[in-house]
């Protein structure tokens, strides 16, 4: 399944500045029985949004109207816990493209980079000076940069660079996915077959 492509992403961001949020966070287990990749954003942080009667909790980042943008910055570890791919889609469905954090679980990243949320890994200091930024001025807005593999926090020109897998990177710059990729080099794959000697 196709995705947007990421080039270069402009944004106000929404700080979470929870360290360990697990994958039963993000997604509670009890919303896992769907199969496809949709209406899992309704559900995003399902535990710390609403109430058990449904009605929001004043007090979550969620609920902030101040808060709003397609960036989610995240504490260390994000994403940490089972492997459920669920987690991902969430993020995606409700409209975030792109996670911040200092350290992520490494299915969880793989995963994002999977379906096209970009997760952008900085130091401990550049994810405090994120923090600072937005706690400033909740209309700051960070730009991440995929071919140049860096992220500007645009109110202070502070920039850093992250760390990307060349094929996922490509994947995200064309919007595929693993199966995308393959249709796209089926005519090279073919022409190999061909020519390849049993």
């Amino acid at each position: 399944m196709a995705y947007d492509k990421f080039n270069v992403l402009t944004s106000t961001a929404v700080p979470l500045p929870i360290e360990n949020v697990d994958t039963d966070q993000i997604i509670p287990a009890r919303f896992l029985k769907a199969t496809e990749r949709i209406g899992f954003g309704d559900n995003l942080f399902r535990d710390w949004r609403y109430n058990q009667d449904d009605s929001p909790k004043e007090d979550f980042v969620l609920n902030n109207p101040r808060y709003s943008g397609k960036i989610l910055v995240g504490g260390k570890n994000f994403g940490s816990g089972s492997s459920r791919e669920h987690a991902a889609w969430a993020v995606y469905d409700y409209g975030f493209r792109c996670v911040v954090s200092s350290f992520f679980a490494d299915i969880f990243k793989n995963n994002c980079l999977n379906i096209g949320v970009l997760p952008v890994q900085v130091s401990p200091a550049f994810l405090a000076d994120i923090y600072a930024a937005i706690e400033e001025d909740a209309s700051t807005e960070l730009v991440v940069d995929l071919p140049a593999q860096t992220i500007t926090i645009s109110s202070t020109g502070a920039s850093e660079s992250f760390d990307i897998n060349t094929y996922k990177k490509g994947n995200m710059t064309n919007g595929f996915d693993d199966i995308d990729y393959l249709l796209n080099i089926k005519d090279s794959i073919r022409d190999f077959a061909a020519n390849t000697p049993l």
